[in-house]
């Protein structure tokens, strides 16, 4: 079992004294020399030429894993907004598209060479300089140079999907100081930066047209990742087949994944054809998201008869935040005192009790689960000192730790909640005017929470009973997928309901998620259209954070901010990842921070089929 984010913490801050003793005997990474790994906070983990630990280079190799995946695609290039596009192209698998430096899935933030095989970091994180693999190879035999870097690059910065073009803007100037090295020198004091330079896909610029690259596209493309792309069938599967000749097969980072010859992603468009399909053998593993299944579907003869594994893996990271999400750039939403006000008629126990069989468990932070979360702690002087400007906007029960999401009676009707919803509507201006909440000019509070699953749909639909009870209105429209994340990426929705996946190492995905400049910016994940100079200001102290305190003093300050400006209801989380597989499906025992890892699962072949 893996440790915990805070023992992790702790365990590599002793790590790190201790190599301030002994640098000179292992000749570990000095920031202005070439190294073989970068880490956020300290240094990474794993000497050189070391695979991952939660890796198994001793399992059996060949056979095929089958994928089930709900929804459907129509291109094969995941770095656009247009389309929708198949899984396994690039991250977190990058099974075709392969980046400068490969992420442990068992450390917070660190990162090891892929197609570099060294990194150069400035001092001052000003500076990084990446020196790429002479073995390196595209699938089609030709070299990954550092021409392909910088293409790469200056394509995504211009075309590629949002979170790219504003990581990628935030390069001064590129240089190729010879043909297996690039420079990219870099604005500001952003720590993390260096590190999503690092995790930049690399594509090939003898065969990619830039001309129509926002284009959807169904042709399997060139990459330099361990499979190639074999079939294609849009909106059907897709799959890849072990490329024979991949250059990095001997190299220790990849050693120990990759396993199976095939790997195949068939999707559907039903949740409940999909948990079928497992049940009848054509999908070999699955992650499963619905607790009244996990607790009472899965008494099927397969199961019985041992040739299923069902078991809940322990993950050591973030719970994030999963929740019904305002849409701030409806009028409806627009008051602060309204979107509280809603919190409040949510049945958290009644909900988990009737439709999840008292799996789940209350979700209270952007970063449950964690350290990083502010509920139950008091702002310390660090995070007063970020939030100056700002305290006058932060809720005091929430400024002081106290505050929770409003627990309440597990009735379905809980009179009280009600109470404390009108009396918040009254300081917005709106009374209850027969059942109906209207306020001074007419205006009646009603919206459209958009979702795309049954278990969405029936979730919805009883906080929409729960809303009637004060005179708001809320319909349920049910969609399919294509029209679902056609309209999230459009913002054309009211209320949806969405999981913001947590991560041990917050930074500049925030700007993505709640930064003002994030809500203009169609594809964004800025749902909740949040346009806040203070939460601005909360992740740009998270970037620029030089040591643990203050990173965790920025972290809370962010989380502060967030809860008090009531831009989602949360919801509930899972404390483990509900996983099943075919006994012939084999993984490692040793489990990441990150949970499962799909690179590492093989085929056993002496197991029963």
């Amino acid at each position: 079992m893996s440790l915990t984010p805070l023992n992790r913490f702790l365990v590599k801050k002793a790590f790190i004294s201790a190599l301030l003793v002994a640098i000179t005997l292992w000749g570990g990474p000095v920031m202005g020399q070439m190294q073989h790994g970068l880490s956020l906070q300290g240094s990474p983990a794993l000497p050189p030429d070391t695979p991952l630990p939660y890796a198994q280079p001793a399992a059996p190799s060949g056979g095929r894993i089958t994928f089930g995946v709900q929804g459907t695609f129509d291109t094969v290039n995941p770095f656009v907004v247009r389309g929708i596009s198949a899984q396994g192209i690039s991250s977190p698998m990058g099974l075709v598209t392969q980046s400068l430096m490969l992420r442990s899935a068992d450390e917070p933030f660190a990162l090891y060479g892929g197609l570099a095989r060294g990194v150069v970091l400035d001092p001052h994180d000003r500076a990084i300089t990446f020196m790429i693999d002479p073995e390196a190879r595209f699938s089609d035999g030709v070299p990954v140079t550092a021409k392909d870097v910088h293409f790469t690059w200056a394509l995504l910065k211009e075309k590629g999907r949002p979170n790219y073009r504003g990581y990628y803007g935030k390069v001064l100037n590129v240089t190729l100081p010879d043909p297996m090295t690039i420079r990219f020198e870099l604005e500001g004091d952003d720590h993390e930066l260096p590190l999503i330079l690092a995790l930049m896909p690399v594509l090939p610029a003898h065969q990619t047209d830039a001309a129509r690259f926002e284009e959807t596209t169904l042709t399997p493309p060139i990459g330099s990742g361990p499979y190639l792309v074999s079939e294609v069938k849009a909106g059907e599967t897709i799959t890849f087949q072990k490329n024979p000749h991949f250059w990095g097969r001997h190299k220790a980072i990849y050693q120990g994944l990759y396993h199976p010859d095939t790997l195949r992603y068939d999707y559907y468009r039903d949740a409940n054809a999909l948990f079928e399909a497992f049940k009848g053998g054509l999908v070999d593993v699955r992650i499963e998201d619905n607790p009244t299944r996990w607790a009472t579907g899965y008494d099927f003869p397969a199961l019985r008869e041992g040739r299923v594994i069902r078991e809940a893996i322990p993950i050591g990271i973030s719970k994030g935040m999963n929740a019904f999400v305002f849409n701030t750039r409806k009028a409806v939403f627009k008051d602060r005192l309204v979107r509280e006000a809603l919190n409040e008629m949510l049945d958290f126990d009644w909900i988990n009790t009737k439709l999840f069989n008292t799996l789940y468990r209350r979700s209270d932070s952007f970063f449950t689960g964690s350290p990083l979360s502010s509920i139950g702690l008091a702002a310390d002087a660090k995070e007063l000192a970020l939030l100056t400007a700002y305290t006058h906007r932060i809720k005091p029960a929430i400024l002081a730790g106290d505050w929770r999401p409003a627990a309440l009676d597990g009735s379905g009707r809980d009179r009280q909640a009600a109470q404390r919803a009108v009396a918040l509507l009254a300081q917005a201006g709106y009374r209850l005017d027969q059942a109906v909440m209207k306020n001074a000019q007419g205006d009646t509070i009603q919206f459209e929470i958009l979702v795309n699953s049954r278990l969405q749909e029936k979730l919805a639909l009883h906080y929409a009973q729960s809303l009637q009870r004060i005179g708001v209105t809320a319909s349920v429209r049910l969609i399919d997928d294509i029209q679902y994340w056609r309209r999230l990426s459009a913002f054309d929705f009211d209320m949806i309901q969405y999981h913001y996946s947590g991560t041990p190492s917050p930074g500049n995905e925030q700007y993505h998620r709640w930064g003002s400049q994030a809500a203009l910016r169609q594809g964004s994940l800025n749902y909740a259209g949040a346009q806040d100079p203070a939460i601005d200001a909360m992740i740009d102290a998270l970037v620029k954070a030089r040591n643990p305190d203050d990173y965790k003093a920025a972290a809370h300050a962010l989380d502060r901010v967030l809860l008090s400006g009531f831009y989602v209801v949360p919801l509930f989380h899972s404390p483990d990842i509900w996983f099943a597989r075919k006994a012939s499906i084999g993984r490692p025992q040793t489990v990441p921070l990150f949970g499962t890892a799909p690179e590492t699962f093989w085929v056993d072949p002496s197991a029963r089929p």
